[in-house]
């Protein structure tokens, strides 16, 4: 990542760090602690841990930092939407949740990877001791969770709607502030990008994000999900106003000079 970024990429993460710690977080501590001391304490899911690694994508953005989040997250809002299930079923989905968590992106530079991806989760999960239910819900979930893409109606089925609105949704928060603190730099770092191309690709960047808000779809993703996706809207409108004000400037001009490829 060239110098130009580096600096906005602090920017971007000083914006992230003023704005108040979105609500989620508060009000379902209990679950994300519940969630979290599952995923760093259950056997299976400390295996899944290393087995996934060779699958995700670090330097895309897409590797195990952001399958965390997306498990813990997942696993809490399991917890936070499941009072229509049994216990016992509910802790069961929080379990799967953190394997949706992990396995959802380990097909992601795939054109279809949400599909890829529910394929490549069987092949993974063979030798664990879950169901074949448990392995289908997974699978099912994963190839649910792409944003812009039809999903084909859940009937009667509480469970996978419980687990794919969940993994949807978990995944979708980190189109919030996380997007412009660490995703969006690591994949322009990935692309190559330069600022001009950066600059050209924002706007219709934006307004995917925005599209994001209403399209999520646990009760807890649609009561939260929208502070997350206007935190990140706030950081991104500021962000793509520095990125024209450093287009024009003649720092700018100068760098450029230095570094014709940029």
């Amino acid at each position: 990542m060239n110098k130009l970024l580096t600096e906005l990429k602090k920017e971007a993460r000083n914006l992230a760090a003023a704005l108040p710690t979105p609500q989620f977080y508060r009000d379902a501590e209990t679950q994300l602690e519940f969630s979290h001391g599952m995923f760093f304490d259950h056997p299976l899911v400390i295996r899944l841990q290393e087995d996934v690694l060779p699958f995700l994508y670090d330097e895309y953005a897409h590797g195990i930092y952001h399958s965390k989040k997306v498990a813990i997250e997942a696993g809490a809002i399991v917890l936070k939407d499941g009072d229509h299930l049994s216990p016992d079923t509910v802790r069961e989905l929080v379990l799967l949740a953190q394997f949706c968590g992990l396995l959802h992106d380990s097909c992601r530079l795939d054109e279809d990877h949400a599909l890829h991806g529910a394929e490549t989760s069987r092949v993974i999960l063979n030798q664990y001791p879950l169901s074949e239910r448990s392995k289908d819900l997974i699978a099912k979930s994963i190839a649910r969770h792409e944003a812009f893409k039809p999903a084909s109606p859940i009937i009667d089925d509480p469970e996978l709607e419980l687990l794919s609105g969940a993994l949807y949704d978990a995944d979708k928060f980190r189109w919030g502030p996380d997007n412009f603190s660490t995703t969006l730099w690591e994949i322009c770092d990935y692309e190559d990008w330069s600022l001009q191309e950066i600059i050209e690709k924002f706007p219709k960047g934006l307004d995917m994000i925005k599209s994001i808000e209403s399209t999520f779809r646990t009760n807890t993703g649609k009561k939260y999900g929208p502070e997350m996706i206007d935190q990140g809207m706030t950081i991104g409108s500021k962000i793509y106003k520095r990125l024209i004000e450093l287009s024009e400037s003649p720092k700018y001009s100068t760098y450029k000079k230095q570094n014709p490829i940029v």
